[in-house]
């Protein structure tokens, strides 16, 4: 397998993981939790536990897909998967914001209302840059460059 075929593996696998992650826990879980948990708090702070593991394994899947993103001699490779790489930057950012500068206001209970709400549309963000950037290493295929 020659370099670019290797990067395009590990760019589909992270771009896939990222998002599939970022559904499972925002739109299957955390709902499961408050449908299913005896207290709104109870699932509040499990919802914040998945939050934050899904906030590394974002960062990590950031970090597979930038390291997917140079070839051997330094340029960009893959094409950078037909522009994907500026949501794979805003991507992490809206988890790291989320984790580091959203999350503690909602621990806080802090204006819980407007936290919340800027959370989930970070949240949302995130999820719609893992699903262009899955989108577009997936078309690599398509194109030939694979």
């Amino acid at each position: 397998m020659d370099g670019a075929g290797w990067q395009q593996r590990v760019a589909m696998f992270a771009a896939a993981l990222w998002w599939g992650s970022l559904t499972a826990i925002g739109f299957i879980a955390v709902p499961t939790l408050f449908a299913r948990l005896a207290t709104p708090a109870q699932a509040g702070s499990t919802a914040a536990v998945l939050f934050t593991v899904q906030s590394w394994v974002s960062l990590a899947c950031g970090v597979l897909l930038l390291f997917a993103s140079r070839s051997r001699d330094g340029d960009a490779g893959l094409g950078w998967a037909r522009g994907a790489l500026g949501f794979v930057l805003a991507g992490v950012l809206m988890a790291l914001l989320s984790e580091f500068a959203v999350a503690p206001h909602i621990v806080a209970r802090d204006n819980l209302r407007l936290w919340h709400s800027v959370g989930s549309a970070m949240y949302l963000v995130q999820w719609i840059c893992a699903g262009v950037t899955l989108w577009k290493v997936g078309s690599l295929r398509s194109a030939g460059l694979s």
